[in-house]
């Protein structure tokens, strides 16, 4: 803006003002806070209306149709069904686009009751909590957008606390928390078939890593993803070591199992277990047998840049967690996915003007 239109707007600023002053109560101008709070309330009855509608007006060129009102941070916006078309305002919605999308950042990431609190507060727009447990329940969450071809993932189970009938104990169910690495995390509720089917509708690399606890439910999914040719599955380092570490032996013995196991050496490791008789070890051994294939030089991985742990996905459900296992909070069954989809939505970045 050059210094000529400045001072015109200045002019017509300072004239705005005055009047908003005069209309203002003098109880709430003792304080900054105060000050803000009138200002902000006053702008978006009186002025900031006027503005969007003069936006609306002149960035359209299409004024046909019923008109509508819907409420945005500007306050209350009146606009056409044309208009409403060409500005990409969803049908039937009394919400702004920029509104909603407060609403789906701050609702992600706490209770409806306190994400009603903290947006009326932030924004100066009401809106029920009510009415941002259906707005999350209307969206169409996206899933987390891969643009290459996948090279590792990890998967792991969390757990959600579903509603039941009054009287009666809250009932805990898992989910799946997949992570694609370098791009971002993903949970399905009660589908693991959709989740299976997710993954192989992308594109995978010739190599995939697929990283996982000792679950044997993560690895039955994992089975049925990609091709026997390109999969690598990698039994996380940590598992494996807190595993170990149930084998009552001494500090030099575990030092020596632990060696071994950082090199992939899992017979020698057997062997040495078998000749040690360590109380425990006959658990451990069977453990290493049944994740056999999935022990592997640890070290030669790691040094080749792949990832040898879980952990990222270990985040995720913790991320989740934050947000699904509040105090007190019970789930509808039927609710569950669109929350763990639009949590994810949060946690990756979606929200990010």
């Amino acid at each position: 803006m050059n210094p000529e239109k400045q001072a015109e707007l200045n002019q017509h600023l300072d004239a705005i003002a005055k009047l908003l002053y005069e209309e203002a109560d003098p109880a709430e101008l003792t304080s900054l806070e105060g000050i803000e709070k009138n200002v902000r309330a006053q702008a978006q009855k009186h002025v900031l209306p006027q503005l969007g509608g003069f936006f609306i007006n002149a960035a359209t060129d299409r004024h046909s149709g019923k008109q509508r009102t819907v409420t945005s941070i500007l306050g209350k916006l009146t606009l056409t069904t044309a208009q409403a078309q060409q500005l990409q305002v969803k049908s039937r919605t009394r919400w702004s686009p920029y509104f909603s999308k407060c609403c789906a950042l701050v609702s992600a990431n706490a209770s409806y009751q306190r994400a009603e609190e903290d947006l009326a507060m932030l924004t100066g727009v009401s809106i029920s909590h009510s009415t941002l447990q259906r707005l999350v329940q209307r969206e169409d969450w996206c899933e987390v957008e891969v643009s290459e071809p996948i090279e590792e993932l990890s998967l792991d189970g969390g757990m959600i606390r579903l509603r039941t009938q009054k009287g009666q104990p809250g009932q805990w169910r898992e989910y799946k928390a997949l992570n694609v690495h370098g791009h971002g995390g993903a949970a399905f509720f009660k589908d693991n078939q959709g989740l299976i089917s997710w993954v192989n509708q992308r594109q995978l690399a010739a190599l995939l890593t697929c990283l996982g606890d000792g679950h044997d439910g993560v690895w039955n999914i994992f089975e049925l993803i990609g091709t026997p040719e390109q999969r690598i599955e990698v039994l996380d380092w940590y598992h494996l070591m807190e595993n170990a570490h149930k084998v009552q032996a001494t500090a030099a013995q575990l030092s020596q199992i632990r060696a071994r196991l950082w090199r992939g050496e899992t017979r020698q490791v057997i062997r040495y277990l078998r000749q040690e008789r360590c109380r425990g070890a006959t658990g451990f051994i069977n453990y290493l047998k049944h994740h056999s294939h999935r022990l592997i030089d640890y070290q030669a991985w790691q040094e080749a840049g792949h990832s040898i742990g879980s952990g990222r996905v270990e985040s995720l459900v913790k991320q989740i967690g934050l947000r699904v296992k509040l105090p007190g909070a019970q789930w509808r069954g039927e609710n569950v996915p669109k929350v763990l989809k639009h949590r994810c939505a949060y946690l990756n970045g979606d929200f990010v003007a």
